[in-house]
């Protein structure tokens, strides 16, 4: 591999070795093996979900959907949420890979079943609990069951080219470079408009209901559409899709998703941020201070 990704010269070997870091913020956890670099045995608490993560896109959403099914009086799905820095490479652990052999959050054990299940892959995830309880937030009819689930893979297959692709090239690569930039601000902005033009026709993603779909979708492009995900807002030109803004604040005005955001959030205004969740009690009794010592 050459030193410099912006080498315009750069021709691919026969063989690709993995001889260097390739550059970049998340560069020192990178690599192409699988499997634990430790052992670590992950933490269990009392409730029945487990849930390994952190305040990323992917995690707010399953956050979201327990705050949701609690809301709704499941309380089944009450949870320990345990936080998983993965700057410092937790997920690497051998607790953690064994649960999820991708080592990428979110990561969930269920122990209420006789035998504990595992569920990785956020989307999985969600699904898993919708069924799980009674089908919440996931139609039962067909149709208005394929649109719902349609939407939630679009956004599995649609993410990684706004978080990997644009996301990467535009905020954490080690250098600035035009042509990646601008293909995935292309596309970015393409799905951008699929989004609005499906919300101009209907007042969710599924339909006239609130279901996974939009818990799967709203954590990346609601919070891109806000200017919240790498500073892009402006770039992007975000505030000309209207109906992704009229969607993203309705989401946002929800008792639940503002609870769930919080969840595993290291980040932001401490008032923000709830590093683990144990307990609904959590919500009302963190303080800075607490944070701060749990940091």
């Amino acid at each position: 591999m050459t030193d410099t990704a912006s080498n315009n010269d750069y021709t691919p070997p026969a063989i690709w070795t993995w001889d260097r870091e390739s550059g970049g913020k998340f560069a020192s956890i990178n690599r192409p093996i699988s499997g634990p670099t430790h052992d670590k045995a992950l933490p269990v608490g009392k409730h029945p979900m487990q849930l390994y993560s952190l305040a990323t896109p992917n995690g707010v959403k399953v956050t979201i959907m327990l705050e949701e099914l609690l809301a709704l009086g499941h309380a089944g799905a009450e949870y320990d949420a345990w936080l998983i820095r993965i700057g410092d490479g937790d997920q690497f652990g051998s607790g953690f890979v064994d649960v999820n052999p991708n080592s990428k959050i979110p990561a969930l054990m269920d122990h209420s079943e006789p035998t504990p299940v595992r569920v990785f892959e956020s989307g999985a995830i969600l699904q898993y609990l919708a069924e799980k309880f009674d089908n919440a937030f996931l139609p039962t009819e067909r149709a208005a069951r394929a649109e719902c689930l349609s939407w939630l893979f679009w956004q599995m297959g649609s993410a990684p080219f706004l978080g990997g692709g644009f996301g990467h090239f535009y905020a954490y690569a080690p250098s600035k470079m035009e042509y990646p930039i601008n293909r995935y601000a292309m596309e970015v902005k393409r799905q951008l408009d699929v989004l609005d033009q499906r919300l101009a026709k209907s007042e969710y993603l599924g339909g006239k209901d609130y279901t996974i779909a939009d818990m799967a979708v709203w954590p990346w492009y609601g919070a891109l559409s806000k200017g919240l995900l790498y500073s892009a807002g402006e770039f992007l030109q975000v505030q000309e899709y209207k109906n992704v803004q009229r969607w993203t604040d309705q989401i946002a005005a929800r008792t639940p998703v503002k609870r769930g955001r919080m969840v595993n959030r290291t980040f932001g205004e401490p008032s923000s941020q709830l590093h683990e969740r144990h307990d609904a009690a959590d919500f009302d009794t963190k303080t800075a201070d607490k944070l701060a010592a749990k940091a």
